[in-house]
């Protein structure tokens, strides 16, 4: 079954991130652990930028309890990655982000996938709701 590439217009925010050297495997292409780690800094540098999280004092945090990723081009050093994000899920202590990873300015993903938050107490790490100006921002990214 063939996944069909979505396109930036299928994504409300983007976040350019610079491929380094080390990014590279062996087989001369980024290794898939990275692109995890854009989809976490997409949606991390989006509600840090937003003011919504503060990592060091925010009384709740989002853990990634799932992520999935489906790879359809090479990403290699040096090419310059846009990564897009839209909320597709937003329920009272989860949100599901849309991720789409686009490379030297073309228009069709090079892979995409989501990523799962969990929102929940700083110190319990019991659920809680999303507070209500984190909920205001993800609805201005919110698909369809």
């Amino acid at each position: 079954m063939a996944i069909e590439a979505r396109q930036r217009k299928d994504f409300q925010h983007f976040h350019t991130i610079t491929t380094r050297w080390m990014d590279n495997d062996a087989y001369g292409h980024v290794n898939n652990v990275v692109y995890y780690s854009w989809f976490d800094t997409v949606v991390n540098q989006f509600l840090i930028s937003n003011g919504v999280l503060d990592i060091e004092t925010s009384p709740v945090i989002g853990l990634v309890i799932e992520t999935q990723c489906n790879y359809l081009a090479s990403v290699a050093f040096p090419d310059v990655v846009e990564a897009g994000v839209s909320v597709t899920k937003l329920g009272n202590s989860s949100v599901r982000y849309e991720v789409g990873i686009f490379k030297n300015a073309e228009d069709s993903a090079a892979a995409q996938g989501h990523f799962v938050h969990v929102y929940v107490d700083r110190h319990s790490r019991r659920p809680t709701a999303i507070p209500e100006p984190m909920r205001q921002l993800l609805q201005t990214i919110q698909a369809g």
